[in-house]
Order: C-alpha cells, then structure tokens, then sequence
C-alpha cells in the first residue's frame, strides 16, 4: 500500500533531470524526492538500446527498494526507449516518461504549427516525437535534428557562454530547424541552454521547456492515485549517483541549494 509521504524517484543519466527534479519540487514543495544520476554511463544518447534498457531497469529497481510512491523517467532516451522496462520493474507503481506529456501539450496548443525537436541520437533515432505528435494530430508537421554534442557540453559546464552559442547556433542554423514555428527541447539536459536558444530564434519560434509540463502531468498523476502529498512534515530530497562527479555536486547546489546528501551507488555493469 503507497502512502502519500513516501518519496517520488526520479532519473537520468546525469545532471539533466534536475531541471525536471527542480520543477517537481516547486510544482509539488510538499513532496519529498530521489534522485538517481547514472553518471557513470552518460550520456545514454549514444548507448545501444539494450544497455539503456539494462540501466533503466537496474535504477528503477534501486528506486523501488526505496520505497518510491511513483517513478518519473526525467530522460528523453531512456524514456523513448526503456519506457516499457521501466513499467515492468516498477510494478504497481506510476510510472511518467518526459515524452507523453510534451506531445499532448503541443498538439494541444500548437496544433496547425511545424514543430521542430532537438534531442540526443537516441531520442531523435527512436521517432518516438514524430509518432506520438502525429497520433495526437495525424496531419502534424514534425521535423527533427540530432544535436549529439549539447548534453555532453552541459554536462562538462559549457553553457550560456561563447562556446557554447557558437555550437548551439551551428545546429540550429541547419534549414530544417532552423524555421520551425515550436521547438520542443527532446532532451531534459536542453533547458539550461533554453535562453541561448530563445536567442537564435527571437521571436520566430516557441520554445518547449519540457520540466514544466512533466511537472504539471507529475501532480495530476499523483492526484489522480491520491498520492498528492499534503502533510506539512520536514521536506527530505535525496541524491544518488553511479560515479561521483564535481559537476554534478555543483549543478545539484545550483538547482537545490547547499543542503544536499549526495551518494554513490554501484548497480552494476
């Protein structure tokens, strides 16, 4: 039986899933969560199918040992390819992928618009936006673009930075992108570039952020499975990562504050 003070799990292959972590935690401040970052496996963009499947499964079962009341894939590879693995390791717990709730709004609010995603090689290899978008919307006007170097770059620091606009602006100049009407941000890692990216566009295009929207399908989820909760008792927000990282510990302060407990955890292979 779930009880409402237990924590929400939420993962991703590094640092990227904080963003999302970030707008859970404003969204929901009465909910306490665990974090786990795969740091030792990112980024999961150029991983083959079967290990991201493996990963996924192995963190998701670590989170339910901790007695997690709902999981929250806060990665856009993992969550176009391991979707199905994830459900299958939670059992009876809630499972939300970054993924669903990014189509629904866009075909919600931009329905007659061309709608641009950026994202790993994985994500972008996967089609998973493209199919969702157009059985959503059958006539939706969807291109992509692989943009491999953002994560890595944001994982290593560079961003909002010369390097880093030079590199984003190299991608988003390609024609394909480059007169999309939305972007959807396909990777969660992107909405720390958001503003570098809001800059190429102007105000030619909207830019997707997808932590909100998870965020919001995160409490309707929980509300759903009265799951919301409202006690008042001291917030407790863990960190676990599968090799630790001076970056990771810097950007979890940035997004959390100096009050964080960071672990390391080993899965396995």
């Amino acid at each position: 039986m779930k009880k409402s003070t237990q924590p929400i799990g939420i993962f991703d292959s590094g640092i990227g899933g904080l963003t999302v972590a970030g707008a859970i935690t404003r969204a929901l401040p009465n909910e306490n969560i665990i974090y786990f970052g795969d740091t030792a496996h990112m980024p999961y963009g150029d991983k083959s199918p079967e290990l991201i499947k493996r990963y996924s499964r192995q963190i998701t079962e670590f989170l339910v040992s901790k007695n997690c009341k709902a999981i929250v894939i806060a990665c856009n590879t993992a969550s176009s390819l391991a979707f199905k693995e994830v459900v299958e390791a939670a059992g009876a717990i809630p499972v939300i992928n970054v993924i669903d709730p990014v189509a629904a709004y866009v075909t919600q609010n931009f329905p007659k618009k061309k709608i641009g995603v950026i994202g790993t090689k994985g994500t972008i290899g996967s089609g998973i936006y493209p199919k969702k978008i157009k059985k959503l919307v059958k006539d939706a006007n969807v291109t992509s673009l692989a943009t491999p170097l953002l994560a890595p770059m944001i994982e290593e620091g560079f961003f909002n930075n010369n390097i880093s606009r030079t590199i984003i602006h190299s991608y988003l100049a390609k024609k394909n992108i480059a007169d999309a009407d939305v972007v959807i941000l396909a990777c969660t890692h992107y909405p720390l570039i958001k503003k570098d990216i809001m800059l190429f566009y102007g105000k030619k295009a909207e830019v997707v952020d997808s932590s909100d929207v998870v965020a919001a399908f995160v409490q309707k989820t929980l509300a759903e499975n009265n799951l919301l909760n409202t006690s008042k008792g001291k917030i407790s927000h863990k960190f676990f990562v599968s090799d630790y990282t001076e970056s990771f510990e810097k950007s979890t302060r940035f997004f959390f504050g100096e009050q964080i407990e960071l672990k390391e955890v080993y899965l396995g292979k």
